[in-house]
């Protein structure tokens, strides 16, 4: 009987969560909604100076921005993922793979205003809203380049210091973003000293949380895991070097680039809180290839 209320109470509490997910996808005034090959765009305004951007009017923030502030990052697992600079000498230039609102290479631009930074969208539509409803804004140094990602990266000659695996659909991860194949040439666009930061979900999506940090594992000389308070993201910082790391030395780097860097968050902490041990960031899963994996939606 007490493990049947508890199962109901779980239940409860998970319709329940699904509910409240559900009302805040549908918050805010549209401002502009778009279909596109990839899914609808949505833009809402969410109030105070805060806007969002969804693939479908009932779909999750993918991106939220603060009209005029680039160093505002709405989503928990945007600092994460920064935090990944620790991992790298002053970066000269970046690619980030799915552009989304842009909060991303906006942040960097504020940080690293003399860097090359290239982001790549498949989506027009997503470049157009960015440019058009969030504020996002090019130069000659900061490109939006349309394009599939994987097509960019294997076409890429010149190596850069960081690279940034953002890519989502409405429901997962481009599963061609995922195969072994694809980070064999995300691991000879970056430079020996650089990074990779990987943001994947820790769901049950297509392909599967296990098989993607298996294949990054076996891609990578090393690779980091750290969760995400509070969210099903899990952020990789895949190494194409041997750089074992425990957690004291990878927070003793973040504190080096939060004294270097006047970020509003503290890496440390981040580190300190979302540190998952390698003997534990996977739990087996199969190596994601071009031959064994199905297609799903792309951004």
């Amino acid at each position: 009987m007490s493990t049947y209320r508890g199962s109901s109470t779980l239940c409860m509490g998970i319709l329940l969560a699904l509910a409240l997910q559900a009302a805040s996808a549908v918050a805010g005034e549209v401002l502009y909604e778009k279909a596109s090959a990839y899914g609808t765009v949505v833009i809402t305004d969410e109030g105070n100076n805060l806007r969002a951007l969804r693939f479908g009017r009932n779909g999750v923030r993918q991106s939220l921005v603060k009209l005029d502030d680039p160093e505002y990052l709405g989503l928990s697992y945007a600092p994460v993922a920064l935090t990944g600079l620790a991992l790298s000498a002053e970066p000269r230039r970046f690619l980030i793979i799915g552009l989304g609102g842009g909060t991303l290479p906006a942040f960097l631009r504020k940080h690293y205003p003399d860097a090359e930074i290239d982001a790549v969208d498949i989506n027009p539509e997503v470049a157009f809203a960015a440019k058009n409803y969030l504020g996002f804004r090019e130069d000659e140094r900061m490109r939006i380049h349309i394009a599939d990602g994987r097509k960019f990266v294997e076409a890429v000659h010149q190596q850069y210091d960081v690279i940034f695996l953002d890519a989502f659909g409405a429901e997962a991860v481009p599963a061609h973003l995922t195969t072994k194949e694809f980070l064999t040439a995300v691991r000879r666009a970056v430079r020996a000293d650089g990074v990779v930061i990987g943001n994947i979900w820790f769901t049950a999506t297509s392909p599967p949380y296990d098989s993607m940090v298996h294949t990054y594992q076996e891609t990578f000389g090393e690779l980091h895991v750290l969760r995400v308070t509070g969210s099903s993201n899990r952020i990789l910082f895949a190494l194409p070097r041997s750089q074992p790391l425990g957690r004291a030395e990878l927070v003793a780097m973040a504190q080096k680039l939060a004294a270097g860097k006047n970020f509003r968050f503290n890496p440390a902490v981040l580190v300190e809180r979302g540190w998952i041990s390698p003997d534990i960031a996977s739990f087996g899963g199969r190596l994601l290839t071009d031959s064994n994996i199905t297609e799903n939606s792309v951004k």
